[in-house]
């Protein structure tokens, strides 16, 4: 069985379809504990860099670019997206981000990425 990968605000309600939770921010969210995240873990590394996630600074005209320099960035962490990766085999996995803009952030260039790995894998 192969889990969905899922994205999603770390400031929505928690559910049980979310499986296993994974913040993929580089910085903690604002207003949020890490009670009220019900997290499983959080991948701070995983985010993309301080100087990457400055630059695109959420425009929207910079996302394809964003992707492909981030993507380019997560080539290098195989062994943080295997946590991922693993988890993602028995279980939905639910990858949380805190930006408001829901369709122009790392946890949706990441989502892509993953999918697109593992897609591969199975050709």
């Amino acid at each position: 069985m192969m889990g969905k990968i899922l994205v999603k605000r770390v400031y929505e309600p928690v559910t049980k379809s979310d499986g296993f939770r994974v913040l993929v921010d580089r910085l903690w969210p604002r207003g949020i504990s890490k009670e009220a995240a019900e997290l499983d873990l959080w991948l701070p590394d995983l985010g993309p860099s301080t100087s990457l996630r400055k630059w695109f600074n959420h425009d929207p005209a910079r996302w394809a670019e964003f992707n492909r320099r981030y993507h380019a960035e997560l080539k290098k962490k195989s062994a943080l997206l295997a946590t991922i990766t693993k988890q993602a085999k028995t279980s939905s996995v639910t990858l949380l981000y805190s930006t408001k803009d829901e369709r122009h952030n790392q946890a949706v260039a990441l989502q892509s990425f993953l999918l697109k790995r593992r897609s591969a894998v199975r050709q």
